[in-house]
């Protein structure tokens, strides 16, 4: 499949979802590596529209779940029924058994129910009354919380943010780009205009062909050195987990391939270490009290590793 394909779907995306071209690219791009997206944004600002469009670009089935605090694992995974004819169990599959599922507002659902989520998008698998089910392979997670309102959620435990490649923010549009998007929708949603430019199937063999990409050493070597650096830092209590390397390397690897590079360059590792490992840094009290961020620790930590010149 030609990446130009994947270029495609970010611009049509940005039709219906304007001014937000690179945060499109980079969700698309932890899709196409397999890794599953936390986005933390305000209300309105089209994290269920960008789902829909995504999810249609590409031809896959959705599933949407408003998470809420009596929201019960069955609910999202499914449940046995007794069929009395059949004198048997049936299963009914819940939502999560879909391609693409938006788990709208995460953190306003008990720790079981996120356990339940979180099970599926580490494994791969639901286990049900005793019985393992595969789901699709294209399967990803694009889960939302609201930045501002706190009361009666349930933060998600830093093992459970890790299982996110990444954290991002859409934001708000600039005044220009909400013109345009008042314009597009005023008359009804692009979406209804919206067709499939690839199926499912050519998705995921992109996917295999991103191991055509090559890595060198000296990258690798770049992603470890970034990632051990927060396991030695007086500023955190926390720091990042191997994971946390992987997916700075396997998400470099898929915007290389979408930019049509046969090699991983030192800058997408740079430019993504913000995404990859701002969620996964637990910082110190001290270091809150003196009013570092999460930003600032980063920025510092990418001045003291330079990146390999190759």
């Amino acid at each position: 499949m030609n990446p130009d394909a994947l270029l495609d779907i970010v611009e049509s995306a940005s039709k219906v979802i304007f001014g937000k071209k690179e945060q499109i690219k980079l969700i698309l791009a932890t899709w196409l590596s397999g890794g599953h997206v936390l986005l933390e944004d305000f209300p309105g600002t089209g994290k269920t529209v960008l789902s829909k469009t995504l999810s249609t670009l590409v031809d896959c089935e959705m599933g949407r779940v408003q998470f809420t605090p009596d929201l019960l694992p069955a609910d999202i995974t499914g449940s046995s029924f007794y069929e009395a004819q059949k004198q048997d169990f049936r299963f009914e599959k819940g939502p999560l058994f879909s391609q693409f599922f938006l788990a709208d507002e995460i953190n306003r659902a008990t720790p079981r129910t996120q356990s339940a989520l979180l099970e599926a998008m580490g494994e791969g698998q639901i286990t049900c009354d005793g019985k393992t089910y595969d789901l699709d392979d294209a399967f990803f997670v694009m889960a939302t919380q609201n930045p501002i309102e706190h009361h009666g959620t349930f933060p998600l435990p830093e093992a459970q943010l890790d299982r996110f490649a990444i954290k991002i923010s859409l934001g708000y549009m600039s005044p220009k780009e909400e013109a345009q998007m008042i314009r597009a929708h005023i008359n009804g949603s692009p979406l209804k205009d919206l067709k499939p430019i690839i199926k499912r199937e050519e998705f995921l063999s992109f996917r295999q062909k991103l191991k055509a990409v090559k890595i060198d050493d000296s990258v690798y070597d770049y992603a470890v050195k970034i990632v051990d650096k927060t396991r030695n830092s007086p500023h955190l209590e926390v720091g990042c987990s191997p994971r946390a390397t992987l997916h700075l390397l396997q998400i470099g690897r898929a915007l290389a391939a979408m930019n049509g590079e046969a090699f991983l360059r030192p800058k997408f590792v740079y430019d993504l270490v913000p995404y990859v490992l701002g969620h996964r840094l637990g910082l110190s009290q001290e270091s809150k009290f003196k009013g570092l961020t999460e930003d600032d620790f980063l920025k510092g930590l990418l001045k003291q590793i330079p990146p390999p010149t190759k």
